[in-house]
């Protein structure tokens, strides 16, 4: 059995019921192949798949709070500081039911790569709690988060790890962490990114996932002799990232006719209006059901739906394994030429197979997304001079860094015999720089 193999069978083992971590480990393994293969003899004595695949540090914990009716309620914490070679660890902190030892380390070990991407000095990490702020009044809200990071507080600092928001985290939840850790620690210090203007926060990192989502599929484009100007683009997702990458798409001159949220989706042959998806999503908090009231010539779906519409680039931008196996079929079938993921992991194996497999241009999370931790990266840097950029400054940096992980997954994929597989080029290319940065710190 080959040394990879062997590592993907041995994480299986070894982490039962952890499917998205199995599918992450299995997908980039299987991606730096070629490179493992190389050097299979060295890697193995050193066991280097070994300790990349464990994480340094898995830490759970419990989050008592008090509730509006004077109840306690027991969530569960995490924080998994997965690989801390090439600088802090650095992920955001996912609040939602869903959240598990599992997916935790299934972002977390994404998040390495990622980060690697970027060509920051950020190491990788996430974590979390099943945590619903759904339905929670705001003093609910800040009741979990000031216990929820009384304990963190004790594993996090701006030189060890530095967490940031993810679903279910914004700018409240933020904030109240951020005002407890320098209640208990005594320090300002750029522990979160995500934060508020007011207090340390970056200018452009609202936009910064789905804007940087845009500037990696439009350098592709011209890097093949194409334009992003004139083009139809589906998108699914209502969040932060779809209405920035929404937003972005419209700037450069493409049309996105669909988003979705948990409910349903909307189709608008007119283009989605994106002043009116704001306030339905940032200032009402409400569903999509709204968006009608706003666009009477729109269509709105109960259940799933997005990948069905014609268009030349799919973005998922909603949440892990949201794209299948027939929905990659109906894509092809449309003749899209571009699917870029804007969420972590939303293509399950076998839609991405597919999509390659019929000569669509695939850009991977890693890279597609990696534009909200670089403009997080970028706010450690500004926490750390004491210093606030303009917009324009950030974005500029936020492009340029976009278009530098095209050109590094290109190259890598190149180099290796893989012309335009992005899957592969970006694993290999994240990878080579951790590698680098592992060995030469020896066996820790």
């Amino acid at each position: 059995m080959s040394y990879v193999d062997e590592i993907i069978s041995q994480v299986t083992e070894k982490n039962p019921a952890e499917p998205e971590f199995h599918q992450a480990v299995r997908e980039v393994l299987d991606s730096i192949r070629p490179v493992i293969e190389k050097n299979e003899e060295k890697f193995r004595k050193d066991a280097l798949l070994e300790r990349l695949t464990n994480p340094e540090r898995q830490i759970k914990f419990r989050v008592p709070w008090v509730d509006d009716n004077g109840n306690v309620q027991v969530n569960t914490g995490y924080r998994v500081q997965f690989n801390s070679a090439i600088g802090p660890y650095k992920g955001g902190l996912r609040l939602h039911p869903s959240v598990n030892l599992g997916i935790i380390k299934f972002l977390g070990f994404e998040q390495i790569f990622k980060n690697s991407l970027t060509g920051l000095p950020i190491g990788g990490g996430k974590g979390g709690s099943d945590f619903d702020p759904k339905g929670k009044s705001d003093r609910e809200v800040m009741a979990f988060c000031q216990s929820f990071m009384t304990e963190l507080s004790k594993y996090i600092g701006a030189d060890t790890d530095v967490p940031a928001g993810d679903i279910g985290t914004g700018a409240r939840e933020i904030g109240y962490m951020f005002g407890q850790y320098k209640r208990l620690r005594g320090v300002f210090e750029g522990v979160l990114t995500g934060k508020g203007l007011s207090y340390g926060g970056s200018l452009a990192r609202t936009e910064a996932t789905g804007y940087g989502l845009l500037y990696i599929v439009d350098e592709l484009l011209r890097s093949h002799g194409n334009d992003i100007k004139g083009k139809t683009a589906v998108v699914s997702g209502a969040g932060n990232v779809a209405i920035y990458a929404i937003e972005k798409a419209t700037q450069l001159g493409a049309k996105v006719v669909t988003c979705s949220d948990s409910t349903g989706w909307v189709y608008d042959p007119d283009g989605i209006d994106v002043a009116a998806l704001k306030e339905i999503k940032e200032v009402k908090r409400a569903r999509l059901t709204e968006y009608k009231n706003y666009r009477p010539n729109s269509e709105y779906h109960e259940g799933r739906g997005v990948w069905q519409i014609k268009a030349d680039i799919a973005l998922p931008c909603a949440t892990q394994n949201e794209l299948g196996i027939e929905d990659a079929k109906a894509l092809v079938a449309n003749k899209v030429t571009v699917v870029a993921e804007g969420a972590n992991m939303p293509t399950t194996e076998e839609a991405t197979k597919y999509l390659q497999d019929n000569g669509v241009f695939f850009i991977p999370g890693k890279a597609a997304n990696a534009g909200g931790v670089a403009t997080s990266a970028l706010e450690m840097s500004q926490n750390s001079e004491r210093l606030s950029w303009s917009f324009e400054e950030v974005d500029r940096q936020l492009k340029g860094i976009m278009e530098g992980i095209y050109h590094n997954i290109d190259d890598a994929a190149k180099r290796y015999g893989f012309e335009d597989n992005f899957v592969v080029g970006a694993n290999i290319a994240g990878f080579e720089k951790v590698l680098d940065a592992m060995n030469a710190q020896g066996i820790v």
